[in-house]
C-alpha cells in the first residue's frame, strides 16, 4: 500500500511538471497578449515598456523557470486581460462551481448507467435491451453544444421550466448535468451490461442460482457487486471526460466555472490564467486516478495481496 500510494505520488509530480512544460511552450505559440493589451495610439516604448513588465523579453527557458519557482512559492502571476488580477485567485474562485456540476453529473451517471446496464443485462435480447444499447450508441454520438442548445430551447424556451443560463440553485444544475452527463452515461451503461453479461454467465452466478436463491440476490449480491469493478476503474476516466467537456458546457449554460475561464482566457490569450486552468485540470485528473486506484484496492482484495 505504501509502495503504491509512493509510486503514484511520484508520477503525479512527474505529470504536473510534463503539463507544465507542454502549456507554457504551447501558449507562446497561440498568439501575443502585448497586442491585444496594447491600445490602438500606443507607441513603440509602451510596447517595449509593457514587454518587459511580463518578462516576455527574457528567454523562453528562463521565463519557465522564473515561472516554476514562483509557482511553488504560490504565485502563479497575475491576469493580463482581468485588471490584473491574481491568476490562481482567479481560478480557485470558479472551482466550486465546476465541481458542483460535475459531481452533480456524475452522481447523475452512475445512479441511471448502472440501473440501465443491469436491467439491459438482466432482459438480453428483448425490445428493452435494444432500446438501451441505441440510446448509448446516440448519447457517444450527439455533440454536448449541440444537446445543450436542443435542451434549453425545449425546456427553457419552450416549455419554461428551467432557467436557460447561469449558476443558482437546483434549477440551474438540471440542464447542464444533464448535457454533460450523457456521454458518461452511456458509457456506463454499456460497461455495466457488458459487465453483467459476463458475471451472469459466470460459474460462482450458476451455483448461486443451483442452491436456489432468489434471482434478485444472485443479480444484486453476486452478479452487480463484481461488475462494478470495471465501472469503479473507469470513474477517474469519467470524471477526466466530464472535466474537459466542461469548457463547452459551461459556454452554452453561462457557468462560472473553470472551462468558461478557460475559454475566455484562450480568447484573450491571458497565459498566466490559461496556465493555472490547465495545470489545476491536470492535478484533478490526477487525484481523481490517485482515489480510483485506493477504492479498487478497497473492493478487490487480490490487489491488495499483490501491492
Amino acid at each position: 500500500m505504501a509502495r503504491l500510494l509512493a509510486s503514484r505520488l511520484i508520477e503525479a509530480v512527474a505529470a504536473l511538471l510534463l503539463m507544465s512544460v507542454l502549456i507554457f511552450f504551447l501558449s507562446r505559440i497561440i498568439g501575443d497578449p502585448v497586442a491585444l493589451l496594447l491600445a490602438d495610439g500606443a507607441t513603440e516604448g509602451d510596447r517595449q515598456r509593457l514587454i518587459a513588465e511580463l518578462g516576455l523579453d527574457r528567454p523562453l527557458l528562463q521565463q519557465y523557470l522564473t515561472f516554476i519557482g514562483n509557482a511553488l512559492q504560490g504565485d502563479f502571476g497575475r491576469s493580463v486581460a482581468a485588471g490584473n488580477r491574481d491568476a490562481f485567485e482567479m481560478v480557485m474562485s470558479r472551482v466550486p462551481a465546476s465541481l458542483g456540476l460535475a459531481g452533480v453529473a456524475l452522481a447523475f451517471t452512475l445512479a441511471v448507467g448502472i440501473v440501465l446496464g443491469v436491467i439491459a443485462a438482466v432482459t438480453r435480447g428483448t425490445p428493452f435491451d435494444v432500446l438501451m444499447r441505441l440510446i448509448a450508441l446516440l448519447g457517444q454520438s450527439i455533440p454536448s453544444f449541440w444537446l445543450g442548445i436542443i435542451l434549453i430551447y425545449l425546456f427553457s424556451v419552450h416549455l419554461g421550466w428551467l432557467p436557460t443560463s447561469g449558476f443558482g440553485g437546483w434549477q440551474y444544475y438540471v440542464l447542464p448535468a444533464l448535457t454533460l452527463g450523457l456521454f458518461t452515461l452511456a458509457a456506463v451503461t454499456r460497461l455495466v451490461r457488458a459487465s453483467m453479461l459476463d458475471a451472469l454467465a459466470s460459474d460462482y452466478v450458476k451455483l448461486a442460482r443451483i442452491k436456489g436463491l432468489a434471482e434478485a440476490t444472485v443479480v444484486l449480491r453476486h452478479a452487480l457487486s463484481n461488475s462494478l469493478i470495471p465501472v469503479v476503474t473507469f470513474m477517474g476516466t469519467f470524471f477526466a471526460t466530464m472535466i474537459t467537456s466542461a469548457v463547452v458546457v459551461e459556454t452554452v449554460f453561462a457557468w462560472p466555472g473553470i472551462g468558461r475561464l478557460a475559454y475566455e482566457s484562450i480568447l484573450s490569450r491571458d497565459f498566466p490564467v490559461i496556465q493555472v486552468v490547465v495545470l489545476v485540470i491536470t492535478a484533478f485528473f490526477i487525484l481523481a486516478n490517485l482515489v480510483v486506484d485506493l477504492l479498487y484496492l478497497a473492493i478487490d482484495p487480490r490487489m491488495r495481496s499483490r501491492g
